[in-house]
């Protein structure tokens, strides 16, 4: 065909790689299951999981899998976020409703370059399709069908995002509003071999170009081997010897020595050779004794001088422990506030442990002397015992040196036992220090609590009294009430029996307390209300039940006539303290017995 060039083949294809493509380079070794690393070493990806071997947030790509549920972004970066009219030479492309939903697509195939657009006009050609999607990027292939769609397939993989911005618009060729002539377009992605086989190839070198880096990387951080022994000839037998008698060189010519020994160097006729190497090592025993022996001298001048600095840090702590002692003494210490008491307590405390401590390492140091000098004086009979006998000499000198090494190993182990005591009692002081603090902490936190409460009992003891006594002079009030309501309400019988014999009628309807017909009413309404209460309300709430009769009842009127009619209503309190309460009562019962 003519376009025999655009056709999916694979020769055409560029097989381009980006190196700099962290996210291929990780998914390709993810399939392999290493960690993703980057070309200078750095993990690409924080999730990734060795034991596993994949990375948690990416599942190892099959090709089989019908799709890897990657969504692509719903509008490319570089493209209108609002969709427009797009105009092209022979076509126009109107965007679609924007309330309506995004179309529909597929999952997107691992390295998707190819598109599926269907929705063409009956009338498009080739050329227009192209003319249309070139402006998404290079296309290198087109394959229309003749039922209106067609597969584009483009150079690069973020083309076909832009390409699957174009999905909803509708196209019409020039200016035809013929059937034919128009169409809605949709995109989607297609499945194409010739992409999966892209991708496979572009995995499979991004996990070469990794093994070759992991390789490199292990061969850079492999150690150097060593350098091999030459063989045994009678030059180098000779080179040996003469290495063996410089001490700088000794330790690489004892070395070779041994490796000729093993190798299987020595037969009957360097057998000669070989005994002068092995006397010459030996030569060389003596020197060493006598660095030993140097480093000892050394090692006892240390001691001596490390035990007489220590005295001397003792004697001056003994006098900063004797200068706290003489301040606690009450001659000096009632002069000190309570916070340089506490402080002279602390650092005494302090004092008095890091002596005890220096004092224990100094008694240490003296017992280890006494026991070498009896080790020493152990040996010394043992000796002139064996200075007698000659036979013994080689076995007295192998158990020195026997001796002398058991001792350094001694002293290596004691050494570390005091370090560790010294660490385990820094660190138990500084446990102790602050345990000490959090107790102290939380004994004045519960002393403050029992003091809180004992005042809080405290009190509560005087409120009950006080409530009592309250009660007590509330039963007194009571009683004095009733009792001064019985001399009124005798007063006035007495006082009315005398009116009505000397007063006529109209002076006895003159000092009667209700003074109007409107008062009555009132006196009637109030006895029908509190007779439905029979435990009192308040003057409010009699009020507020006339006021709904008459908004012109006041309350003061009203408890004014209450307080008139002593025999028809009484006045209580009730409650205690806070909630202390007056209530009226109905008590014209009560009365009419006592008029």
């Amino acid at each position: 065909s003519a376009d025999g060039g655009r056709n999916l083949s694979l020769d055409s294809i560029p097989m381009g790689l980006p190196m700099s493509d962290p996210t291929a380079w990780a998914t390709a070794m993810n399939n392999l299951g290493m960690a993703p690393m980057g070309m200078t070493g750095q993990p690409l990806l924080p999730d990734f999981d060795p034991a596993l071997g994949m990375m948690t947030g990416i599942p190892p790509i099959n090709p089989l899998m019908p799709g890897l549920g990657i969504v692509p972004p719903p509008i490319p970066p570089d493209m209108p976020a609002v969709k427009e009219i797009i105009h092209c030479k022979s076509c126009t492309l109107f965007p679609p409703n924007p309330h309506l939903p995004p179309p529909a697509t597929r999952e997107r195939p691992p390295g998707c370059k190819t598109v599926f657009v269907g929705g063409l006009p009956e009338n498009g050609t080739e050329q227009i399709i192209m003319e249309v999607f070139e402006q998404c990027g290079e296309v290198i292939a087109i394959r229309k069908s003749k039922k209106n769609f067609c597969h584009i397939r483009f150079a690069e993989e973020f083309m076909v995002d832009k390409a699957l911005y174009l999905s909803g618009y509708r196209i019409r060729l020039g200016s035809s509003t013929d059937k034919k002539d128009t169409g809605r377009l949709h995109v989607d992605f297609a499945q194409a071999r010739d992409d999966l086989y892209e991708w496979e190839c572009k995995q499979r070198m991004l996990a070469r170009e990794e093994r070759h880096r992991r390789r490199l990387a292990e061969e850079r951080f492999r150690p150097p081997s060593p350098p091999p022994v030459v063989h045994y000839s009678d030059h180098e037998c000779s080179v040996v010897a003469e290495k063996l008698k410089d001490d700088t060189k000794f330790s690489e010519a004892i070395q070779t020595l041994l490796t000729w020994i093993e190798r299987g160097e020595v037969n009957r006729r360097t057998a000669n050779n070989f005994y002068s190497m092995i006397q010459s090592a030996n030569s060389h025993i003596r020197r060493l004794v006598n660095e030993k022996a140097a480093h000892e001298k050394e090692m006892e001048e240390a001691k001596e001088k490390f035990k007489l600095a220590l005295s001397g840090i003792l004697v001056q702590f003994e006098q900063i422990v004797a200068v706290y002692h003489s301040a606690s003494k009450q001659k000096a210490w009632d002069h000190f506030t309570k916070a340089q008491r506490k402080n002279i307590s602390v650092w005494c405390k302090q004092a008095e442990e890091i002596r005890n401590v220096h004092n224990d390492e100094l008694m240490g140091i003296r017992r280890e002397e006494e026991m070498e000098m009896s080790d020493e004086e152990i040996e010394d009979p043992s000796e002139m015992k064996e200075t007698e006998e000659s036979v013994l000499v080689s076995q007295v000198e192998a158990l020195k040196e026997e001796n002398d090494s058991l001792r350094w190993q001694l002293d290596a182990y004691r050494n570390e036992v005091e370090l560790l005591k010294q660490e385990q009692g820094k660190a138990s002081r500084d446990e102790d220090t602050t345990k000490e603090q959090q107790m102290k902490l939380l004994q004045q936190a519960l002393q403050g609590m029992q003091k809180h409460l004992l005042k809080v009992q405290e009190e509560y003891k005087k409120r009950e009294v006080e409530l009592e006594k309250v009660k007590e002079e509330k039963l007194k009030v009571e009683t004095l009430l009733e009792n001064l309501k019985e001399q009124e309400s005798s007063a006035s019988r007495v006082c009315a029996c005398s009116q009505e014999k000397e007063c006529p009628v109209e002076k006895m309807l003159s000092n009667s307390p209700v003074k109007s017909e409107r008062e009555v009413l009132l006196v009637g309404i109030i006895s029908t209300f509190l007779h439905v209460h029979p435990f009192g309300a308040s003057i409010e709430y009699i009020c507020s039940y006339l006021q709904r009769l008459d908004s012109k009842i006041c309350t003061a009127e009203v408890e004014v006539l209450m307080t008139r009619l002593q025999n028809t209503f009484r006045q209580e309190l009730s409650g205690v303290g806070a909630s202390l309460e007056k209530r009226w009562k109905f008590c014209g019962f009560d009365g009419l017995k006592m008029t």
